[in-house]
């Protein structure tokens, strides 16, 4: 399956895809990249496949409709860009899911090789959501990720429906009564849109709540400007053991980014 985002330059070359248009909407795909620096690339002790089960893959390719589309092709284990500088750079098994990512101890230059990339791209979004506000009385980010509900296994019983919507939406770090008038009507749309003849399980704050850095950094930012909405779809439409994607869900999933992102232009 042809994905447009797929990075064609060499990894050295690319950080991130930024397609700029009309309108008071950003989507942003912050875990969706693979690719590492060369110079990390032999000190990883996760394989591909591993690395690949945590990040966020097609979450560029769903957001591609967007007026305006941000996606980050670094891969989250050379440094999380929905955490705070200091702790961008997993270190322990205890900052990532258990997992052991490196072989040893990385040196301090790498780390900060690392946390360079994480503030230039901070730079990058402070430069649009700054032209964003210049030009709109309110502007909103919508921060589109994934996440894992098989995390037993490929054949154990995945995560119980009731813990794992099909799409949770993360509000912890803005202020909620604010943004009523987008959040709700966001929610009530998702729920009523048709994908694949069917309706999607949508809830706020369930799975995850939206506290990563980036919500943090439009809220802090632009107080009264800025929504940025955390929003999660669960791996329904992948196998997030072999990373295998299912082409119709991701092109439904499209759609429903489309729709959203022309919503909540009218909404902002």
């Amino acid at each position: 399956m042809m994905l447009q985002f797929a990075p064609i330059m060499s990894v050295q070359e690319r950080w991130w895809t930024l397609l700029r248009g009309e309108g008071p909407v950003l989507a942003t795909a912050i875990h969706d990249g693979h690719a590492v620096r060369e110079d990390l690339a032999d000190q990883f002790a996760l394989s591909s496949a591993e690395r690949l089960r945590e990040e966020d893959p097609f979450t560029g390719f769903v957001i591609q409709d967007a007026p305006n589309a941000l996606v980050a092709h670094r891969s989250r284990f050379e440094v999380d860009l929905n955490r705070a500088l200091d702790s961008a750079v997993y270190r322990e098994p205890a900052d990532c899911w258990g997992l052991r990512v490196w072989k040893r101890p990385l040196e301090a230059d790498v780390v900060a090789a690392s946390r360079r990339y994480h503030a230039r791209f901070y730079a990058e979004v402070r430069r649009v959501l700054d032209q964003m506000a210049a030009d709109f009385p309110r502007f909103v980010v919508l921060d589109v990720h994934s996440y894992n509900h098989r995390r037993d296994g490929p054949d154990a019983p995945p995560t119980p429906p009731e813990a794992a919507p099909d799409i949770n939406i993360g509000t912890f770090s803005m202020p909620r009564e604010r943004w009523a008038h987008v959040v709700d009507p966001l929610i009530e749309a998702l729920r009523d849109f048709d994908f694949m003849g069917r309706t999607l399980d949508v809830r706020e704050n369930v799975a995850f709540q939206g506290k990563g850095e980036l919500a943090r950094f439009v809220h802090e930012t632009w107080p009264m400007q800025g929504c940025a909405i955390a929003f999660e779809f669960k791996k329904f439409f992948m196998d997030e053991w072999t990373g295998e994607p299912d082409p119709e869900a991701l092109e439904a999933m499209r759609r429903l980014i489309s729709h959203s992102t022309d919503l909540l232009a009218r909404l902002a």
